[in-house]
This record gives C-alpha cells, sequence and structure tokens, in this order.
C-alpha cells in the first residue's frame, strides 16, 4: 500500500504517459474536442525525466505542445489514433504507465463523409460511448503500474472519490487521483485499496506527491 514501503529510484524506469485532448470527426473539417491544457501531463513528463526515468509522452492537440529534449513525445489528435499509439506503446514494458489524457466519451455513429454546409437550420448529430481506453491496459500491460484520473468540474470531494474508486474496481488501477474544481483546485490520491494517500491543491503539489508515491510502489 501507499507510504508502507521504502523510496526507491525511478532512474531508468520506463513511463508511458498520455496528455491533453482527443478529438472525433464530425465531419472532415469539424471535430468534437475538450478543453484539456495537457498541463498536468507535462509537468509529470519533466518531473519524471528529472528523476531519471525514461519518459514517453503521447500528447493530443494541445496549444502549447511540450519541447523536451529527455522526453520522448508522439503526437496524437484523434481518439483513434491514441487508441491505436496505446496498443502498440503498451508491448514495450513500461514499468509506469500515467493515463492523464482527457480521452473522448462519445463519437459519431457515423460521421459525415463531406463538410456539412453552414446552411442548416438544424443538424442532428448520433453519438455513442467510445470504449474506455484505461479498462484496456492493465489487461495489455498486467505488470505495469496504472496511475488514472478522475476529473469532475463541480461535483463534492466525497463524490469525485467515490467515482475514483469506481475506476480502481473497474480498471484496476494501481492509483488514482481524483480531482475535482469545486471551491479551488483538489486532487485526492487513491492507493489501489481505495485509501486516501494524501490531499494537492495545485498540479505543482500533485506532481510532487505523485512522484513520491510512484518511487515507493514502482
Amino acid at each position: 500500500m501507499v507510504g508502507k514501503q521504502l523510496s526507491k529510484s525511478l532512474k531508468n524506469k520506463k513511463v508511458l504517459i498520455t496528455s491533453g485532448p482527443t478529438w472525433v470527426s464530425i465531419d472532415p473539417m469539424r471535430v468534437i474536442s475538450n478543453r484539456a491544457t495537457g498541463e498536468l501531463g507535462h509537468k509529470l513528463a519533466l518531473a519524471l525525466a528529472k528523476e531519471g526515468a525514461k519518459v514517453t509522452l503521447l500528447e493530443g492537440p494541445v496549444t502549447k505542445p511540450l519541447t523536451a529534449s529527455n522526453v520522448t513525445i508522439k503526437k496524437f489528435c484523434f481518439y483513434d489514433e491514441l487508441k491505436a499509439l496505446l496498443t502498440i506503446e503498451l508491448k514495450k514494458k513500461y514499468a509506469i504507465v500515467i493515463h492523464n489524457a482527457a480521452v473522448s466519451d462519445y463519437q459519431l455513429k457515423d460521421p459525415f463523409q463531406v463538410k456539412v454546409g453552414s446552411n442548416k437550420k438544424r443538424l442532428t448529430i448520433d453519438l455513442f460511448p467510445t470504449e474506455k481506453l484505461i479498462n484496456k491496459i492493465k489487461k495489455l500491460a498486467p505488470r505495469s503500474l496504472l496511475v488514472g484520473f478522475k476529473l469532475e468540474d463541480f461535483k463534492k470531494a466525497a463524490d469525485v472519490i467515490a467515482e475514483a474508486k469506481a475506476l480502481i474496481a473497474n480498471s484496476q488501477c494501481d492509483l488514482v487521483v481524483a480531482n475535482t474544481l469545486k471551491g479551488g483546485y483538489k486532487a485526492y490520491l487513491l492507493d489501489r485499496n481505495a485509501k486516501i494517500w494524501n490531499h494537492s491543491r495545485s498540479r505543482a503539489e500533485l506532481t510532487k506527491n505523485l512522484i513520491s508515491a510512484l518511487k515507493e510502489n514502482a
């Protein structure tokens, strides 16, 4: 359990991080996206590289891409591209997988094959759930330490922690970060037994606390 083991070095540990938003197509010109910035993924990638880890970052279409000589960066834009990249990368025996990307929850059943004209008075699109990529990770890489994230905007801490516990059960995460923006940024770090280890009030503090947890568990 987190907090009970001796601290280990992360030097030369292979770490895979997903970060940023994902797109799904409406038509050849339009997409559905989200507002994820990739900032936390960038902070984690840089901090882990500083610890000596061998970091690979799968980075979505962020406004400010990361540039770092000590991080291997592979780009994706669409949900299907991230799914394919994950499938390939998880064969490489990473010690740690940090799944921080804001993955699209829905996609069009039948994207339009040509650009939809702007003269329509009404446009209806049919959405259906995407496959939960985090639920595939332990199946493809059972020995990797998996870190998941559950973010809600204005839910109470107790509610987002309950959702984090469900995520642990469904995805077999070893650590989960439960985030809420209600009353200011709060992040709770839970271990695989759904026990809360610590509480952070900024992304910088969360980065520090998560790296400490990884040192004890990787």
